[in-house]
């Protein structure tokens, strides 16, 4: 089937529940205003339909290939990509003096989830040159931003970000990549990386890497650990570019899923290379792209779980079987069996609930570098670094979950290839797995982003989110609103018991023992809580007809509604795994499992 951008989805989420005005009010972006809004993301969903889009298929069979050292692109991806660049696509946030367009990070992420649905594979590689994009704007020097950022902001140059070794893993800490230095203010970088993204391609004349590594006198673990930048073409003072530099691809990762993304193991054999940042302070720097990629990969889970649900509408509303139950028609279409109505209401409701936490979280973003007041920053930061690892993860499981269910709504011609839908599952399945795997969300959500104010973050949301609750009440009084407030009262006990038991040593395992849970009930409420914020906005845009189409408005209303029946009903199960506790799980070792 063809792919739909949901523009009209997309600007509700980011506009009616996630605040997009906010960000507009801070006057830092005078470029921007709501028919730019609107512009961009009628054009990205323009180009997600009609260039992305149509290679997704031919880009799953046939890949990226691997030959003699260098990785050639899947077919089409390369005009793609120089069409995405022509477009002005790769520097939609940055800073208009470093030849950006000066926009929200809101409405960058907001358009690149059409990107990600229409072909998730090609959306890796600018995605991972925002992440470049955003540590050199921070920490680059002058050089580096005049030489590098500029041109991954024109989109010339793509970026790529080089962290794991196969000793390593998640564990940074561990990382053996040396970089020497060569007396001249360059390094010569040594070591292997694995699983580089977009690592190789020939999309570009140039990528450049943001490399981990060690210097000689670095201390040990992960506060020994620099940022070095590395291009692949050496690039002359005038910006010209000169030789090959002496790092390769040495093959690439035969994967489940996103075939055409070339996943690259890479060897640096006395590679040239500069600083970025300070000396051994790799670790904040790395952590400036890994913020912005979690939240981008949650972005990427919204994309390709939208893919995934709009195919098995399609396939169900074509799919004739069974008499309909509600029409009494023979032979009905598949879409008119309750069960498998209630999957694809369900899909559809856990897409918009994702959406709008993680284009809450880039307004928060935005808000948390743009606010006036000094408070009004602290507040929004707090919010954001709550937020990320829930967009990140509950993002992302999303994704997998709606994907498996758009296969069961095919029955047996979704475990068939042919029919497209298991590419949507195979390719969502990597999501929750990039950029520190979900249980490292959760740890990180409980064992820093949680207390680090003292809790001040989330108790401040829970008191936002329980306000709604009268005003919803007279919306949809009875369980629609007792659900959210049951999961909100799940929250909040479970966030104090959280904090209770960081504050004792020895409880260390019992916070991570429920943290997953926790971060699961965590995304379940927010997102119902936001559902419930763009029902109310629905409901006073009927009654003030407020333009729009009313069904489509209605539709909100309905969407919430069975969010709370599917979703929030089960928060109260998500709290009883929240306080398991470490000597359970301590209990059932090896010895026990095998």
């Amino acid at each position: 089937m063809s792919f739909r951008a949901p523009i009209r989805d997309i600007d509700f989420a980011l506009n009616a529940i996630a605040g997009l005005d906010a960000v507009a009010a801070t006057g830092a972006f005078p470029d921007y205003d709501p028919e730019i809004r609107a512009a961009i993301l009628e054009a990205a969903g323009q180009f997600a339909e009609g260039v992305l889009a149509p290679l997704n298929r031919e880009g799953d069979l046939k890949g990226a290939s691997y030959a003699n050292g260098a990785v050639t692109a899947a077919p089409g991806f390369v005009e793609a990509y120089h069409s995405f660049a022509e477009g002005g696509w790769a520097g939609l946030a940055a800073e208009a003096d470093l030849g950006g367009q000066g926009l929200p990070k809101a409405l960058e992420l907001a358009a690149f989830e059409s990107f990600h649905a229409a072909n998730m594979a090609f959306g890796l590689c600018p995605m991972l040159s925002l992440a470049a994009i955003e540590a050199l704007s921070h920490v680059g020097t002058p050089r580096q931003k005049d030489l590098y950022l500029s041109r991954l902001i024109t989109g010339e140059w793509t970026g790529a970000m080089v962290l794991t070794e196969p000793q390593a893993g998640s564990d940074l800490g561990a990382l053996t990549a040396t970089a020497i230095p060569n007396g001249d203010g360059t390094y010569a970088l040594s070591g292997q990386k694995i699983f580089i993204t977009w690592g190789d391609h020939d999309a570009t004349d140039n990528i450049v890497h943001l490399v981990l590594a060690r210097l000689p006198d670095a201390p040990r673990g992960s506060r020994g650990i620099s940022l070095f930048l590395a291009p692949k073409i050496m690039v002359k003072d005038d910006g010209s570019l000169g030789e090959r530099n002496s790092f390769r691809p040495v093959g690439v990762e035969h994967k489940l899923g996103i075939h055409a993304s070339p996943t690259c193991v890479m060897s640096y054999e006395g590679a040239t290379a500069e600083l970025v940042g300070e000396p051994n302070q790799g670790l904040a720097h790395m952590f400036i792209m890994m913020n912005s990629a979690r939240l981008a990969v949650g972005v990427e889970g919204v994309g390709i779980a939208e893919r995934a649900f709009q195919h098995a509408l399609a396939y169900a509303q074509d799919r004739r079987q069974g008499r309909s139950i509600w029409t009494g028609e023979a032979n009905a279409p598949i879409i008119d069996h309750p069960d498998v109505r209630r999957m694809l209401v369900v899909m559809k409701a856990k897409v918009a609930a994702a959406r709008a936490i993680c284009l809450s979280t880039a307004v928060a973003a935005d808000l948390a570098r743009h606010a006036a007041g000094e408070d009004e920053r602290r507040h929004w930061k707090g919010r954001e670094d709550l937020f990320v690892p829930i967009a990140k993860a509950w993002s992302t499981d999303m994704a997998c979950e709606v994907a498996s269910m758009g296969v069961q709504v095919h029955g047996g011609m979704g475990f068939i290839e042919e029919t497209g839908a298991a590419q949507y599952y195979r390719d969502a399945r990597i999501t929750p797995i990039y950029e520190g795997t979900n249980g490292i969300q959760a740890g990180d959500l409980v064992g820093r982003k949680l207390s680090q104010d003292g809790g001040g973050a989330a108790k401040a949301l829970i008191a936002e989110m329980k306000a709604i609750l009268p005003e919803l009440a007279r919306l949809l009084p009875g369980k629609p609103t007792e659900r959210l407030a049951a999961g909100i009262e799940s929250t909040e006990d479970a966030t104090l018991w959280m904090l209770d038991r960081k504050a004792e040593a020895e409880s260390a395992a019992d916070v991570l023992a429920g943290s997953d849970a926790y971060l699961k009930l965590l995304g379940d409420v927010v997102g119902g809580w936001m559902l419930a914020k763009g029902a109310l906005e629905a409901d006073r845009r009927l009654k003030s007809n407020d333009g729009g189409d009313r069904a489509w408005l209605q539709s909100k209303i309905d969407l919430y509604e069975a969010y709370a029946a599917n979703v929030l009903g089960h928060c109260s199960s998500r709290l009883a795994a929240v306080g398991q506790g470490g000597d359970l799980l301590k209990r059932l070792g090896a010895e026990v499992l095998g």
